[in-house]
């Protein structure tokens, strides 16, 4: 790689680009570009040895103007404030795109999962919730899962939170179990939008699911999903990896059988029906559609210029630096921005707090119809922004995400 490009840098460079095309003020910028609150904490635990370490734990509200936050908790060691700041940024201007009443907000843990058993990180998660309570809530700000964390971790904030009040609040999280306010489709949405962005992306081009070969660079929550909708679609799958590496078979990959591997304990590079392929040689396959759902900054000017794929549909958060972002545009590669392009996890989220204030659930039909129902309507919207003011698919998505929550910004006006 050329060089490490943090996310906040490109973050910000991305606002620059909205605010440049919208003729907004220095003023305005500054006030879209910083954070409305940000809380730092320690976050001490006793392991199960009896030794006491002690974690960092951050949570940033970038904007509320359009309603509560609303973002992931992620738990990994290289998790820093910047970072936060940057995924925090990225979700107000997402809740904008897809139109759901919500600011964005994110939240992190400097701990690796991976190193600690589950009561261990039941007591981080408690100690880290009970820290933030004073910012948090159904009307404040709304936790979700993010990298390193799940539906269990999501349970035990949300009983954090509610022992606290002396009542149960389901709708303090989103991404819970089903058994304790949890939405049907919650788990699948971020992976389900991403499909459906990308067949929104091809049928621009008047090309079907069936006719492509796609990979997929990570294979957790948002790729396992997004793997399976593509080839049940159709697609062909010919290489998906995770943290370890990956497999690519040119033919396809058995992803029902591959995705029942993994489900059983097995690692993806075990599984016997493919060659192994590296990380950094996936980016560059001879596919059609390629899906980066694995950490930021992947694609940077160095990796850009090796993509074959005619189509990037950014499955994680900022998985393009702004010079990978040139590199492809100059290429002529359509990028579905992150912002658009895996906004169904927040969708979904959305519908599940909707459910929980009013304790009335929806069947799995209903969640699947109004997930793909909105990921087109936005699809639509941004493409003919796109066209209309000869921007790329991420200047597009930017402008209109900024642009809805400046006017929320002018529209209430300053508290004195």
């Amino acid at each position: 790689m050329v060089g490490v490009t943090s996310p906040l840098t490109t973050a910000q460079a991305q606002l620059a680009s909205a605010v440049d095309i919208l003729g907004y003020s220095p003023g305005l910028h500054e006030m879209l570009a910083t954070p409305r609150r940000e809380m730092n904490v320690a976050v001490p635990l006793r392991r199960d040895s009896g030794e006491i370490v002690l974690f960092r734990g951050y949570r940033v509200q970038h904007n509320i103007s359009r309603g509560p936050g609303k973002g992931g908790l992620r738990y990994a060691a290289s998790v820093d404030v910047d970072e936060v700041r940057a995924l925090a940024m990225w979700m107000t201007w997402k809740c904008a795109v897809v139109d759901v009443p919500y600011g964005g907000a994110k939240g992190g843990v400097t701990i690796d999962p991976r190193g600690y058993s589950a009561d261990e990180l039941e007591r981080v998660t408690r100690r880290y919730t009970s820290e933030i309570m004073p910012i948090i809530g159904p009307e404040r700000d709304i936790m979700a899962p993010d990298v390193g964390t799940d539906e269990q971790t999501m349970a035990w904030v949300m009983d954090t939170y509610s022992v606290n009040l002396g009542y149960t609040i389901p709708a303090v999280t989103t991404g819970k179990p089903l058994t304790v306010g949890g939405s049907l489709g919650r788990a699948t949405a971020t992976g389900r939008g991403v499909v459906h962005a990308t067949q929104a992306a091809l049928a621009d081009a008047g090309v079907a699911l069936s006719e492509v070969r796609a990979a997929v660079q990570g294979f957790g929550k948002v790729g396992t999903h997004a793997a399976r909708w593509l080839h049940e679609g159709g697609a062909r799958v010919v290489a998906v990896s995770d943290v370890d590496g990956g497999l690519r078979a040119d033919d396809g990959l058995d992803v029902a059988a591959l995705l029942r591997h993994v489900a059983q304990g097995g690692r993806l590079t075990d599984f016997p029906g493919g060659e192994p392929v590296s990380n950094a040689e996936l980016l560059t396959l001879d596919v059609d559609v390629l899906i980066p759902a694995a950490v930021e900054g992947v694609l940077d000017e160095e990796t850009a210029a090796g993509v074959k794929a005619r189509w990037v549909v950014e499955g994680a958060n900022g998985p393009t630096t702004t010079e990978g972002d040139r590199v492809l545009a100059e290429r002529g590669i359509v990028v579905v921005p992150d912002i658009l392009a895996n906004a169904g996890g927040v969708i979904v989220s959305y519908f599940e707090w909707v459910q929980a204030n009013q304790a009335y659930w929806w069947t799995e039909r209903e969640i699947a119809e109004r997930l793909e129902q909105r990921m087109r309507a936005s699809y639509d919207a941004v493409a003919a922004q796109a066209r209309s003011e000869s921007l790329t698919l991420r200047e597009a998505a930017l402008t209109i995400g900024v642009q809805r929550v400046a006017e929320a910004h002018q529209i209430r006006g300053l508290y004195p």
